[in-house]
């Protein structure tokens, strides 16, 4: 018997290119390179639909990734905000909600999912292209253990007191920020560092098989 597909809603960045007149949705190769081995099929997402429900239905998907990329516009000094994409990722958190269709937050994700649910960021150091180890403060919240060592690639993070009630804080790395969180009701979960981006470890796409509900060698 064949395995059912798993087609996953992957977020995707806004460029800016005024000398063209465009502004531009793009994502990482590497996305796919990480997901279709596994069995995913990845589906890049328009951040300039208002209406996501009706976008979501006609694509029939079965979950959603945020990725990285674009400081949100709330935080200060923002210098890649992209407003047309923050505002579509509100409602896709909502509607992942309301449907209880699971969704993963990577990096801007993880910041994205604390904001809207009215938590609270901070400038971090040594967090840009400095690898650095991970602690496990909630064991069994998501199938994560101590790691030696993720990517890191962000200037912004999640301060200890910053996570409103809904979250549960998965993971720290050694300055307190945090750095792993799971939702408390919703299948919502999400991970500052960027799978993706490697150095691939298998960890990471158990994650996303566990979140997505895939039995995908």
């Amino acid at each position: 018997m064949s395995r059912r597909t798993i087609k996953i809603g992957v977020t995707q960045r806004v460029e800016d290119l005024p000398d063209r007149n465009e502004r531009r949705d793009c994502l990482d190769q590497a996305w796919a390179r990480l997901l279709v081995p596994h069995g995913f099929v990845p589906v890049p997402l328009c951040n300039a639909v208002e209406d996501v429900a009706a976008y979501v239905d006609a694509l029939d998907l079965d979950g959603f990734i945020l990725t990285g990329g674009n400081d949100l516009e709330v935080l200060p000094g923002a210098r890649t905000a992209a407003p047309e994409r923050d505002a579509f990722e509100r409602r896709l958190i909502a509607l992942a909600r309301d449907r209880d269709v699971p969704l993963l937050g990577v990096c801007r994700g993880l910041q994205m999912l604390v904001v809207a649910d009215g938590g609270a960021l901070e400038p971090v150091s040594g967090h840009v292209r400095t690898p650095h180890a991970i602690h496990v403060a909630a064991a069994g919240a998501m199938p994560l253990a101590d790691r030696d060592a993720v990517n890191s690639f962000h200037d912004f993070g999640v301060p200890a007191d910053g996570l409103g009630p809904n979250w549960t804080p998965v993971a720290t790395a050694p300055d307190g920020s945090v750095e792993a969180i799971a939702h408390k009701r919703a299948r919502q979960w999400a991970i500052m560092w960027h799978p993706e981006r490697g150095p691939a470890d298998d960890r990471d796409i158990e994650i996303i098989r566990r979140l997505m509900g895939s039995d995908s060698p």
